[in-house]
């Protein structure tokens, strides 16, 4: 019988009952096709070896750990990035924490503390491009090196490549920010989506004419920013509409520079066409369509509801031409 799908915090929550595994390691940021083709190898070799299937993520991801604010913005919160590791099919996904302690640690030490003493791997599956270790030394040739020696084998993933380039979060961000969603979502899979709870605001879009439900991203900073047309479904749970698995609408992701400050935290704001119910606490899934249009700093509170009124038009005609 498979085991329960877990997440674990730490090399330090790792108990006996996680030892031997097929192991797999990335920032599977995105989780996209690429990514999904190694995991389905993953998953068909644990199940030869009648072992778990176990994801190695890092938090922060390593580029941004190095980069800081010059960091690419991701394309999923952390909480989107396990549960898509999870409907891919993984049994278990170990996020370490990515800090100086690790980073100093070299190649061979990576591989002895966490492949060997922490999970006891039978069997690792690693992209085609996998390099690890402060010294970078760490790649395919010497974890099976290694490997004979502790043993364990290796396996390393061909590239999946879609319109002669190769899928990556990379390109798929690019994509995003040229709004090409159609691009995204053939590299992704699946459509582009941002999901959330929704959280009480300060009721000003409904003094706006245009009550919003809000999505407070908190510290994640979508690769997205501006206006957008929507498509709007709860994550789980009753149809957000009787007879309406999803709801059209215009969003907003930003910062709201009209009125709000300097250091403002980031926001999804949607405001739901021919809506009026209560979606406090609700998780919802908002599938980005097209974008309208740049987030501006109006100059007045009534220039700004002029132009969400017009948002709003464009938004429906563009739904209207788009069924």
């Amino acid at each position: 019988m498979a085991p329960e799908r877990e997440l674990i915090r730490g090399l330090h929550n790792l108990r006996s009952c996680h030892r031997g595994c097929v192991a797999t390691i990335g920032s599977f940021d995105g989780v996209h096709l690429g990514h999904q083709a190694i995991i389905a190898q993953l998953n068909r070799r644990a199940r030869e070896l009648g072992l778990p299937s176990v994801a190695i993520i890092f938090e922060p991801q390593p580029h941004e750990y190095f980069s800081g604010e010059r960091a690419p913005a991701r394309l999923m919160r952390f909480k989107e990035k396990v549960l898509a590791l999870f409907d891919a099919g993984v049994d278990r996904v170990l996020c370490l924490q990515f800090n100086e302690k690790l980073r100093s640690l070299s190649a061979q030490g990576f591989i002895q503390r966490i492949l060997v003493d922490g999970l006891n791997i039978g069997h690792l599956v690693v992209g085609d491009d996998f390099r690890f270790g402060c010294d970078r030394s760490g790649d395919y040739h010497l974890l099976q090196r290694v490997g004979q020696q502790a043993g364990f084998s290796v396996e390393d993933t061909a590239t999946v490549e879609i319109r002669g380039a190769r899928v990556s979060s990379t390109r798929i961000r690019a994509a995003l920010e040229a709004a090409d969603f159609e691009l995204a979502e053939t590299l992704l899979g699946r459509p582009y989506r941002i999901t959330g709870r929704v959280a009480p605001g300060r009721a000003l879009g409904r003094q706006l004419g245009a009550p919003t439900a809000n999505v407070r991203l908190q510290r994640y900073r979508s690769p997205l920013v501006g206006v957008y047309t929507v498509r709007v479904s709860a994550t789980r749970g009753p149809q957000l509409v009787d007879g309406r698995k999803a709801v059209d609408g215009v969003a907003n992701v930003g910062f709201r520079p009209t009125v709000e400050g300097a250091g403002a935290e980031p926001l999804l704001e949607v405001n739901l066409f021919d809506f009026d119910g209560d979606l406090y606490g609700r998780e919802l899934a908002v599938e980005f369509c097209h974008k309208l249009r740049d987030e501006e700093k109006f100059a007045s509170l009534e220039a700004l509801k002029a132009r969400i009124a017009r948002d709003i038009a464009e938004a429906k005609t563009w739904f209207a031409q788009n069924p």
